[in-house]
């Protein structure tokens, strides 16, 4: 993923980024082909050719497809958004939490007590009132792209959807639906779960904002009126931690009442969510505080104190464990760093705005949100609580920082950190399994209008060499060679990148001739029937690099049931990777990954290492050879 630069420009309605273009069929088919060739057994690859051939012959199915995608492409500001956004969100009918759902860890707060907990809370409201405010009033400076291209400003708009987003499930496939622009700053309210109940947090009152002092004596209220047993109502928030098609039919059972109606118009309208968590009586380890924040710890624990088909819901645990959930499909993970990144120099850096007003004014009490039960909706409660749990024991998670080295040492090989990691990653993945499988790595395509991300695959013919000469126990390939692999390896990682987010990767615009040919009613084109084209879109190792500044990382889950999530955030002097796997598929244990990784990154650095000797004594010896003798006296 690019990293970013951050722009002055305010400006950006006036600026018209490129349109996402649409490459050639033959590129597009050549790449695929390439990708794919070593991954496959070579019967099946000699079959997949000969579709592939067919599919792009003159005058075949895939020229009529290239066709219709131009024209689309003309007539749009993003050919691909729509096809891509239902295609790897809202038509994926798994649970958010976990499978969707990626989390921001915070570091462990030191709370003295309940007070501190909340004056912390507090200041983070505060914090995303003043991070609202820079987007709404169209403040935010744009981003830059940064790396071996030309710098370019790159597309704003996912920030727009931070806090005007909410995703509705459905039966069939979810929507998701965004607050026009003139509207966001007219969000006045947060919604505030604590044990378990919800409750409405007016951030505006008599037109102006409240203060943290204000917010601070509402968040005391709140805890209060959550603790009060005749008020106490079952754990609605659970719905939405289960698969989306469970979630939305027993949202047509909720909307019966009008009490329920009342509710979720409510949440569905809010700025965000803050959950207030109960102490989860587990230890604060990295590992720990990031299965909390994907999934809360099942219903015993905070599991069901979220909402989660709000794009940001922010955690703040009573035992210092915090951090945010984000439901993905309005925005990337670059721009949930941006965003907590503010909001963490904010808490840290300005000083206490406890001021004790002069002016007291008197602020309406937070409000309790209702519900209507019944017999049939208690059964649902149930059934969502037992699914997530399910889920959470499932989770087999692994933090891991690594610290022999960061990318410091990676940029003094020269070479690109994130196309070593990715190459590193390949080879744990070896050193496990002894073969390579489709990879994923999201690749940032916000250069153009309303850009989101492509794909790298990372799992290159280049790097199946370099992994199997480093796996050779025979001693067949010397320190050169395995130099010489590494460097081709490297390479092809880091043009695919460039080739990504420059929108010449492959993965959009086959989806975009796949539902081209939907449209038109034609029968599914035999590429996309394939086992290749099907094994080749089912994603055993899931990547993604999200770099921060402040002490934070990101973590997800696995995104097919005998995969591995592989996050990673790369520091000067050591690297945060979260993997994630599932315990109930034998084939993946994210100890034995983290392992294999730990194994793998020492051996290549050692190889760097001992060439780096040898070049050195080399030129020494040449050196020495050509200097003339002096003789001596």
């Amino acid at each position: 993923m690019p990293i970013l630069e951050r722009g002055t420009a305010r400006d950006r309605d006036s600026q018209v980024l490129p349109k996402v273009p649409v490459p050639l069929l033959k590129q597009t088919l050549d790449t695929y082909l390439k990708c794919v060739q070593h991954l496959a057994k070579e019967e099946q690859f000699k079959k997949t050719r000969a579709i592939v051939e067919k599919f792009g012959a003159p005058g075949g199915v895939g020229e009529t497809l290239q066709k219709n995608l131009l024209e689309r492409r003309d007539k749009m500001a993003n050919w691909v958004y729509d096809y891509w956004l239902e295609d790897m969100y809202l038509n994926n009918r798994l649970a958010l939490p976990v499978n969707s759902s990626p989390a921001m860890v915070f570091p462990k707060q030191m709370f003295k007590d309940h007070k501190d907990a909340l004056r912390f809370a507090a200041r983070l409201i505060s914090g995303v009132l003043e991070y609202k405010a820079l987007i709404d009033t169209r403040s935010l400076p744009v981003d830059f792209t940064r790396g071996q291209l030309a710098v370019m400003p790159m597309c704003m708009e996912q920030y727009y959807r931070l806090f005007t987003s909410y995703r509705y499930p459905g039966l069939k496939t979810d929507t998701l639906k965004v607050q026009m622009k003139a509207a966001s700053s007219a969000l006045e309210h947060m919604i505030v779960a604590c044990k378990n109940q919800f409750f409405v947090l007016d951030v505006v009152a008599n037109s102006k904002q409240l203060s943290e002092e204000e917010i601070l004596s509402q968040l005391e209220k709140i805890v209060k009126m959550s603790e009060n047993a005749e008020e106490k109502l079952p754990p609605f928030g659970i719905l939405t931690s289960d698969g989306r098609t469970e979630w939305a039919q027993a949202r047509e059972a909720l909307i019966k009442d009008q009490i329920n109606r009342d509710s979720l118009a409510l949440i569905e309208s809010c700025i965000c969510v803050v959950c207030l968590d109960e102490p989860s009586g587990l230890q604060p380890s990295d590992t720990n505080r990031a299965l909390l924040m994907l999934h809360g710890g099942g219903h015993e624990k905070n599991g069901a104190n979220r909402w989660y088909d709000k794009s940001m819901q922010f955690v703040v645990g009573m035992d210092g464990i915090c951090g945010v959930v984000c439901e993905h499909s309005p925005f990337e993970g670059i721009v949930l760093v941006q965003c907590c990144e503010y909001i963490m120099k904010y808490i840290m850096e300005s000083p206490s705005k406890m001021v004790k007003s002069s002016s007291y004014r008197e602020v309406p009490p937070p409000r309790r949100l209702r519900w209507k039960c019944n017999p049939h909706i208690q059964g649902l409660l149930a059934a969502s609580a037992e699914r997530l749990q399910r889920l959470v024991n499932n989770l087999d998670m692994n933090v891991f920082k690594f610290k022999d080295y960061g990318k410091e040492f990676i940029k003094q090989q020269k070479m690109s950190p994130d196309a070593f990691i990715q190459v590193a990653l390949q080879l744990a993945f070896f050193k496990c399994t002894g073969r390579l499988v489709s990879t994923y790595e999201s690749a940032s395509i916000r250069r153009f209008q309303e850009g989101r991300v492509d794909n790298i695959r990372s799992a290159t013919a280049e790097a199946l060499a370099f992994v199997k000469s480093m796996a050779d126990e025979r001693g067949a390939f010397s320190d050169s060679e395995k130099m010489k692999r590494l460097g081709d390896a490297i390479k092809a990682q880091t043009s695919y990148t460039i080739a990504a987010i420059t929108g010449m990767a492959i993965d959009n615009h086959l989806l975009g001739l796949l539902r081209i040919a939907k449209e038109l009613n034609m029968e599914k084109p035999e590429i996309f029937c394939d086992e290749t084209y099907l094994a080749s879109n089912h994603f055993i190792l899931s990547t993604s690099q999200v770099p921060t500044t402040v002490e934070m990382f990101c973590c997800y889950g696995p995104v097919v049931p005998n995969g591995y999530g592989a996050c990673y955030n790369p520091q000067s002097d050591h690297i945060i990777f979260c993997i994630s796997s599932f315990w109930d598929n034998t084939e993946t244990s994210s100890v034995v990954f983290v392992k294999a990784l730990n194994e793998g990154l020492l051996e290549i650095r050692d190889l760097c290492n001992r060439s780096n000797a040898t070049a050195s004594k080399l030129a020494v010896s040449s050196q020495g050879a050509s200097q003339p003798h002096k003789s001596g006296k």
